[in-house]
């Protein structure tokens, strides 16, 4: 009996310290007391092996023990099975910086880092902006008017834009410019994604591009001329980095520029002959100053002895001899700027390089640091701005479509995609307010900017896919009043830009945050390099205590054992515990498939992708939860924030035992999945009750539907753009009054008490009236309600010949 109590004892106290990662001497401790009460109290075989287990502690976790035998044929194998990182692949891993990532990817989040990053919100003077101007601006547009009838912007939008400084939100005020936080960015770009033209166009020049170039690299000479004239819309950026054999692998630049010397205002200076063409260039065809991105070479050595430079970025203005542009692309759904750049022996001085001459050769460092900030930016906001408006649409849109004598929204198979939406809003709601005060915070987040990118897309394009669906007929018809069709129909370039999705899921999320936000996995590639030894073994027997604490944590909390502590009260809590168990999990699997897999990870792109979808949807329910605990919730809203959660922790499930389906190595997967899930699959789809309930919400005048369509285009003022979502609240607001209306007349019509060809509802309004069922103000007001609807109801219809761009190719068939 003795024997065995020792043995779980020692099992127990083993699990305890691998928790804590508290290091071998408390193991060794907890080993050697325990074979010392065996042999004293007769259990002599188990104190004797537990003393064994002991000295194997002790020579493989006491570092003076270790070094002399251990750790220099562990640093001997793992020079030869670590993958090799080229020079572009470190300048990846070192840009940006680690946070949040960081904490999953250890296994052990710690929430209250999280919780210090504390969210001011926005300043007066951004919440003015956002108030105001955002709504003057998008009050200007009309979707089919942008993109069948101008395929461009009203020019008063245009001058508006740059009169009141959208294109300077990122440049500081000693510019001109609105030196706005990240997260007045992101509110704006939110609020103009009622159109994804407009969206795009004020938006680019604020991501990625010459502005945050120059701000960031740029000489004081170049900053002072070019920086004014980008805040107050003087000069129209954009950034030539793809082309036709360039996409996503943007390292093989195949645009060149050679050191030579040339004529430049009359005089020869040094300088660079470009050759070059660029396509997909958001602002391209109206840009007035052309950043570009180019492999640099000096073969005459002008300026020194290296040849190959590398890659470089200038900035050219528009009117430079032997640039060719101002050519469109025609971005499917959206008629945003875009078109090629070409260049053949385009001379430009050495001082056009941005940062000067000393910055040559620096391009592909200046283009990942400053990547992370924009692609967290942009299209996230933009996903999350058109969750706001699809949230607004249907929910208003199935109030008021009446089928079967009941909202079309009080049916189930309708219910089920209106919860979708406002769940996939709400999330990214959270996550691009959070990551954006992340960055207001000081943080570059390379990992999370891919995570927000690729997820928030996909949740765009089934918010629009799901909004399309409920509005029928209503939106797949083109024309003035479809809010939506046109939207849906250019999601796709959201999809692609930036990182195609397909790339960023499969090789960036876990790819580079296997390395870049892993504790010590870029310490042990460091101290290889470096030969150093020691420093090998401090990170790699850290490294191997995460492992073991990994592990011990994700099998005892799977069990129900040990929840973690976190700072949220009951309804966050849960979900927080969840999230912080399957990271252990994450860590664990992580690090079994880099070492199992070895530099063949990089190849094993279905599995990567899997890797990086527990991640990312670890990574978006933390976001969600600090959101929660930041914010004052409302009536309904507690059935979203479990809808939610339960929806991506069984995401995050999914993705695991996917996983562990397609491990090569059978017997380690077994085991991970027997470590990670010991009680099997926790999460399921969330149930029908939250389904119905918010629903419901977003689809009346509720608390719920006003928080997630706050900081929207949602009032209708004299000589705007008709507002679909200012006419839905409207309704909404009415709907309550006619709701008892529509089943008082339902019932006396299906009685017989009123004539039976009265057919419409507004011969049934009559009718009820005539027939003393329904008060005279009742009538007046249902009389102004239907007419309303039917209008909201309408669809456009055009001339037989109306869109055919050549009439004399038009068929008539009915002559």
């Amino acid at each position: 009996m003795l024997e065995l109590l020792l043995i779980i004892v020692a099992m127990a106290g083993l699990v305890w310290v691998m928790r804590r990662e508290a290091g071998a001497l408390p193991a060794l401790g907890v080993l050697a007391v325990l074979g010392l009460i065996g042999v004293v109290f007769g259990a002599v075989t188990v104190g004797i092996l537990l003393w064994l287990g002991a000295a194997a502690v002790a020579a493989c976790g006491l570092p003076t023990l270790r070094r002399r035998w251990l750790t220099p044929r562990l640093f001997a194998a793992f020079d030869k099975a670590a993958p090799k990182v080229s020079e572009t692949e470190r300048t990846a891993l070192e840009a940006g910086s680690v946070a949040w990532d960081g904490e999953l990817f250890s296994g052990r989040p710690q929430w209250q880092r999280l919780l210090d990053f504390r969210n001011a919100g926005l300043s007066e003077e951004e919440r003015a902006f956002v108030d105001h101007q955002c709504s003057v601006a998008a009050g200007m547009c009309n979707a089919w008017e942008i993109a069948r009838e101008r395929a461009d912007l009203p020019p008063e939008l245009w001058e508006y834009l740059k009169r009141e400084g959208f294109f300077g939100m990122i440049i500081p005020k000693r510019y001109g410019g609105l030196e706005f936080s990240a997260k007045a960015q992101s509110a704006v770009l939110q609020k103009l994604a009622v159109n994804e033209t407009l969206m795009v166009t004020v938006g680019v020049p604020n991501s990625l591009g010459p502005g945050e170039l120059l701000l960031k690299y740029g000489t004081e000479e170049q900053k002072n001329h070019y920086l004014p004239r980008l805040a107050d819309g003087r000069e129209i950026p954009c950034f030539g980095l793809t082309g036709p054999r360039a996409g996503s692998d943007a390292t093989s630049l195949p645009d060149v520029g050679i050191v030579c010397r040339g004529q430049h205002n009359g005089q020869e200076v040094l300088g660079l002959k470009l050759t070059f063409e660029k396509r997909w260039i958001t602002l391209a065809p109206i840009a007035t100053v052309v950043g570009l991105a180019f492999r640099m070479f000096d073969p005459d050595g002008l300026l020194g002895d290296t040849s190959d430079l590398g890659i470089t970025c200038a900035l050219i203005p528009r009117d430079t001899p032997g640039m060719d542009i101002g050519r469109r692309h025609h971005p499917i759904g959206s008629p945003f700027m875009n078109g090629p750049i070409r260049g053949k022996d385009v001379f430009i001085p050495l001082e056009w390089i941005i940062g000067g001459p000393d910055m040559a050769g620096q391009g592909w460092r200046m283009l990942v640091e400053c990547l992370s900030v924009g692609r967290c930016i942009t299209l996230p906001s933009g996903a999350s701005g058109i969750g706001r408006y699809a949230v607004g649409w249907a929910g208003g849109f199935t109030r008021i479509r009446r089928q079967f004598n009941l909202p079309v929204a009080d049916m189930e198979g309708v219910q089920e995609p209106l919860a979708r939406i406002a769940a996939h809003a709400y999330i990214a709601q959270a996550a691009v307010m959070q990551t954006a005060n992340t960055i207001d915070h000081g943080v570059k987040p390379a990992v999370p900017s891919a995570i927000l990118k690729s997820q928030l897309t996909e949740f765009q394009r089934s918010m629009l896919a799901d909004a399309m669906d409920v509005h029928g007929g209503r939106t797949v018809t083109l024309g003035p009043r479809n809010y939506l069709g046109i939207a849906y129909s250019a999601n796709p370039v959201s999809i692609t830009v930036e990182g195609a999705n397909i790339m960023t899921r499969n090789l960036m999320i876990f790819g580079q945050g296997a390395i870049r936000c892993h504790p010590y996995v870029l310490d042990e590639l460091a101290a290889k390099d470096d030969n150093d030894l020691v420093a090998f073994d401090k990170a790699i027997f850290g490294h191997a205590g995460m492992v073991f604490g990994n592990a011990a944590r994700a099998f005892t909390q799977g069990l129900g054992i040990g929840k973690s502590r976190v700072p949220f009260d009951e309804v966050a809590a849960p979900y927080a515990q969840e999230v912080s168990r399957l990271a252990s999990a994450f860590g664990l699997c992580a690090d079994a498939a880099m070492a199992s897999l070895g530099s063949g990870l990089k190849k094993r792109e279905m599995l990567s992708a899997r890797l990086g979808d527990v991640l990312s949807n670890l990574y978006l329910a933390s976001m969600l939860i600090k959101q929660w605990h930041e914010s004052e919730s409302v009536e309904h809203e507690a059935a979203l924030m479990h809808y939610s959660c339960r929806t991506l922790l069984y995401r995050a499930e999914q993705a695991f035992t996917e996983l562990f389906d397609n491990l090569p190595n059978r017997a380690l997967a077994m085991t991970l999945s027997a470590v990670a899930l010991p009680l099997g699959r926790r999460w399921h789809k969330p149930q029908d009750r939250f389904t119905r309930d918010i629903a419901r919400a977003i689809s009346t005048d509720s608390a719920l539907r006003h928080k997630l369509t706050a900081d929207t285009w949602n009032t209708q003022e004299a000589g705007q753009r008709d507002n679909p979502l200012a006419r839905y609240n409207v309704l909404l607001a009415d709907s309550e009054r006619a709701e008892p209306l529509y089943r008082r007349i339902a019932k006396a019509y299906s009685q017989g008490e009123l004539p039976a060809e009265a057919l419409h509802p507004e011969q049934r309004v009559e009718a009820a009236w005539e027939a003393g069922l329904i008060e005279e103000d009742d009538a007046i007001f249902m009389r102004r309600f239907e007419r309303e609807v039917l209008d909201m109801l309408s669809v456009d219809d055009f001339a037989f010949d109306a869109f055919a761009t050549d009439k004399d190719r038009v068929v008539w068939h009915t002559t």
